[in-house]
Formats: C-alpha cells, structure tokens, sequence
C-alpha cells in the first residue's frame, strides 16, 4: 500500500484535490476532519483542550471562536494544544490504516494541511503539494467571507512558504490550469502509485 501525503497552502486547493481522490476510490484521511469530530460534543480532545485553555467550550464542545482567541492571546498555546490533539488524531490514523488494508486498498492519502509542519512527512511514502500562483491564492482567499488581510497574513506565517513546499514534493499539482487539468492530474497519478505499489507486493 503506497501511503500519499496531501498537503498545500491555504487556497491552494487542497481540499479539491482530496475530494478527487475520494471520488476516485481512494480512502482519503482528512486530518482536519478528524479535529473536527474530536472538538464536537463527546469528542475525546472536548476535556483536556478545556482543561488547557479554560472557557473555550460551548454546549459541551471546543468552540473554535474562543480557542481561536485564547491563542491569539497567546501563541505559546499552539505548542500546548499540538501536544493535545497530535496523539488523538494519531489513534484515528492507525485505525483508518487497519480499514484500508483490510480492504486492501493500493493507495491511500493523507490530507494534512500542516504536514511539512509537524513533521508528518515521515509517515507517508510520498508527499504530493497542491500549488498555485501568489496572485490566484490571494484572490481565492480574500474572497472568502470573513477573511481580512490581516488574518491571511497570520495563517501564512504558521505555513511553510509554497515554495520551499514545493521543493521538497515527491509530486506537484497545479490547480490554476483548472478542475479539469486537476482531475486528469489525479487520474494519472494514482494510476501510477497503484501500479507502484504491486511491484512492491511482486
């Protein structure tokens, strides 16, 4: 089984990308997701993340609005609530792992938006980036609602720079030639790590 990293930069696409690939038939774990469903009512992160950052929950779950504040406050807490939510995302890798092999699936990816950033590359085989112009990423993302420059500049210094994400990819996508380039992108792409991955098994 070839273990793909998808990664990108903030409107570069990603998110895209990840869903061509589930449309696709490959098992695609979104790590964000994940979080997602960790922070909910019940989720395992809810009690601990409280506990770390006093006043962030909501109706019994972690509402992103306050924590988000609390880290703006302080942007130690990053390192605080990485070491919170990285073991938990890790147990929902392992079980996504299991399912995948027993349907022995060729492929699978791991959508991770901070991958270069906390070192996740070293659980994949390969790292595909999702790129685009500066021109066309500012453009996406200014046009989202509620997004200022000021809060685009923020989340571009958590990132690693495009392009030294690109210099380090196994595999580039660019998403400004358009879906249907894209699509065809991805089409050729995971005809070509399948057939990797049976030599591996021969």
């Amino acid at each position: 089984m070839y273990k793909l990293g998808l990664t990108g930069s903030i409107g570069m696409g990603k998110s895209t990308t990840a869903r061509m690939f589930a449309g696709a038939g490959v098992p695609v774990f979104d790590s964000d997701a994940v979080v997602h469903r960790l922070y909910a009512q019940g989720g395992a992160a809810v009690a601990p993340v409280e506990a770390a950052f006093p006043g962030v929950t909501e109706a019994g779950a972690i509402s992103r609005q306050k924590l988000s504040a609390a880290l703006s406050r302080d942007p130690s807490g990053f390192d605080r609530l990485n070491r919170i939510v990285h073991p938990l995302v890790a147990e929902e890798r392992a079980r996504f792992l299991a399912q995948a092999k027993a349907g022995r699936h060729e492929l699978v990816v791991f959508d991770i938006p901070l991958l270069f950033e906390t070192g996740s590359e070293a659980l994949v085989d390969g790292v595909l980036v999702v790129t685009a112009p500066t021109d066309v990423q500012r453009e996406r993302v200014l046009s989202r609602s509620g997004m200022t420059e000021e809060k685009f500049a923020k989340i571009l210094a958590r990132q690693t720079p495009d392009a030294e994400k690109r210099a380090r990819a196994d595999f580039l996508i660019d998403t400004s030639e358009g879906l249907e380039a894209a699509q065809k992108a991805v089409e050729s792409l995971i005809a070509e790590l399948s057939a990797r991955s049976n030599q591996d098994r021969t």
